[in-house]
């Protein structure tokens, strides 16, 4: 009965930039990746090959790729979806491979693969219409 089993893991990752939060979910499975329900090559050029990073140096490290990935973003911009998409899918094949190797190669390549953006916008002050232009005033 214990060769029939199969192992079968799930695991959910976030990442987050600007105002993008992506949740990815990894499972066992073929190499499937999906971003907001849809295949992910179904995205423009450069969005798609963003996505594919993470999962290329992943096959170079680890080889055959085991686990399927459904990524989920609210918010945010276009490209900032896909950056925290990215962030998310890198923590969750790290840490669903458990693999130091694979972390160092992403640290490597890309520190923003496993470590967020933390910068935001500039809150608006108080009287002005923007976070640091002041009014202009004339002395005539």
């Amino acid at each position: 009965m214990e060769g029939i089993e199969k192992k079968y893991k799930k695991e959910y990752y976030s990442g987050k930039r600007k105002a993008a939060i992506a949740r990815a979910i990894i499972k066992t499975g073929n190499g499937k990746i999906t971003f907001n329900r849809k295949d992910y090559k179904t995205l423009q050029m450069f969005n798609k090959l963003k996505l594919e990073e993470p999962v290329r140096i992943a096959e170079k490290v680890l080889g055959k790729i085991d686990f399927d990935i459904e990524v989920e973003v609210h918010g945010g911009g276009g490209i900032g979806q896909i950056d925290a998409a990215r962030l998310s899918i890198a923590k969750a094949i790290v840490g669903f491979s458990k693999s130091e190797e694979l972390k160092q190669a992403y640290l490597d390549y890309d520190r923003n693969l496993l470590v967020a953006d933390v910068r935001r916008k500039e809150t608006n002050k108080p009287g002005d219409s923007k976070a640091r232009a002041k009014r202009q005033t004339s002395y005539r």
